[in-house]
C-alpha cells in the first residue's frame, strides 16, 4: 500500500485546540459495522459489555521540552526523547536548528538571572536525532515544560490536561491521547458493571508520532519504543472475554506481547494490513493525523471503512487529533460474525 492511501484532507477548524471539558464530555463516534451511533465517552460503560477487559496505558508525560538559548544568544530547543538506561545524564534527543549546532556545543537557561549551561549536545543519532548530556538529572524537572503536539497552537490553562487521570511513572514524550477522555468515576462504572480495568506502561517517543516519509508503506521503519506489562494485567488477559484498547499504545503493547510472549522490552512493532491480531478486540482511539502509522493501524483494525468513519466524523463537526473526540471501534473480523 502507499502512503497517499493514508491521506485525507484535514481543515484547520477541525483540528481541537482545548480538550474537552469535562474530559468524558468527548463525543464518540461508535462503529456498528453497516451504520454509526453518535455518543459521548461518558456513555462507555453503557457500550461495553460484563466480563470485558478495559486497559489503559498509564505513562506519565515528562517535561522534555527545553527552551534553551545557544552562546551566541540565538534560540534552540532541545526535546528529550529517551535516557540511557547506563547513564540518566545521557539522553537520545530532537535539537533545533540541529545542523547549525555543532558537537560540544553548550546550551543555556536562565538561572538565577545568568545563563547556565544546562545542555550538551552531542554527535547524531540518526533519523533527526542527537545524542545530548544534561549538567543534572534535574535539568527537565527546572526548566523542561510538558511539549503539546505542534498542532496545538494555544496554551492550556491547567498542564495536566495533557495527562491521563491514571498517569503513573514518567516516561514519555507525548500522551497517550486516548486516555485523555475518561475520567475516574468513567472507569468506576465500568468496574460496577463488570469490566475490569488494568495498565500496561508503553513509552510514548517516535515510533508513535514521527510521520511516514516514504512512499511504500512497507518501507516505513519504527522506532523502538519501551513498554511494559505487569503480571496482574496478564492474568486478567486471560480472564477477559474481550480486550478493550484504550489508545494506539496499547494496541501495540499487547500485540508485541502476543507476538513475542515477552511482558518488557523494547517493541518496533507496525501495525499493518494483514496484520495477525492475537490479542485486541476493541479500540477506543482518537483521529489521526493525515498519512501516519496510526492511521494505518486503524486501517489494519477495520479495513476501508476507517474512512466513511472519518467522512462521517468531518460532516458531523467532531474534533480531530490529540485533543479531539473519540472513536469506538471493533475488529473487522467481530463486525463480520454479527
Amino acid at each position: 500500500m502507499r502512503t497517499e492511501d493514508f491521506d485525507y484532507d484535514l481543515p484547520d477548524e477541525r483540528v481541537a485546540q482545548q480538550p474537552a471539558e469535562p474530559r468524558d464530555s468527548a463525543r464518540l463516534l461508535v462503529d456498528r459495522g453497516t451504520d454509526v451511533e453518535h455518543r459521548t465517552v461518558r456513555d462507555l460503560p453503557d457500550l461495553l459489555r460484563e466480563g470485558d477487559l478495559l486497559v489503559v496505558n498509564d505513562t506519565r508525560v515528562l517535561p522534555a521540552r527545553l527552551c534553551l538559548r545557544k552562546a551566541t544568544g540565538g534560540a534552540a530547543e532541545v526535546l528529550l526523547l529517551e535516557p540511557d538506561p547506563a547513564d540518566p545524564l545521557t539522553w537520545e534527543a530532537l535539537v533545533r536548528p540541529g545542523r547549525r549546532i555543532r558537537p560540544g556545543s553548550s546550551l543555556f537557561a536562565e538561572a538565577d538571572g545568568r545563563a547556565m549551561a544546562v545542555v550538551q549536545v552531542g554527535g547524531d543519532r540518526g533519523d533527526g536525532r542527537r545524542q545530548v548530556r544534561l549538567i543534572a538529572e534535574d535539568v527537565p524537572s527546572r526548566f523542561g515544560e510538558v511539549p503539546l503536539p505542534p498542532y496545538v497552537r494555544e496554551a492550556l490553562a491547567d498542564p495536566e490536561r495533557y495527562q491521563t487521570v491514571f498517569a503513573d511513572r514518567p516516561s514519555s514524550v507525548a500522551a497517550p491521547t486516548a486516555g485523555l477522555h475518561l475520567t475516574p468515576e468513567v472507569l468506576d462504572r465500568c468496574r460496577q458493571r463488570g469490566i475490569e480495568v488494568v495498565a500496561v506502561e508503553l513509552s510514548v517517543g517516535l515510533g508513535t508520532f514521527r510521520p511516514i516519509s516514504v512512499d511504500d508503506i512497507d518501507d516505513h521503519v519504527m522506532h523502538e519504543e519501551r513498554y511494559r506489562v505487569p503480571v496482574e494485567t496478564l492474568e486478567a488477559l486471560d480472564r477477559a472475554q474481550r480486550v478493550v484498547a484504550v489508545g494506539t499504545t496499547v494496541v501495540r503493547t499487547l500485540e508485541t506481547l502476543a507476538a513475542t510472549g515477552q511482558t518488557e522490552g523494547r517493541t518496533d512493532l507496525f501495525i499493518r494490513r494483514g496484520h495477525p491480531w492475537k490479542t485486541v478486540d476493541v479500540l477506543l482511539t482518537n483521529f489521526h493525523v493525515p498519512r501516519s502509522s496510526l492511521l494505518v493501524m486503524i486501517d489494519a483494525f477495520v479495513g476501508d471503512r476507517w474512512r466513511n468513519l472519518y467522512d462521517t466524523a468531518q460532516a458531523d463537526c467532531y474534533r480531530f487529533l490529540s485533543f479531539g473526540d473519540a472513536l469506538l471501534l471493533e475488529r473487522a473480523r467481530l463486525l463480520e460474525k454479527r
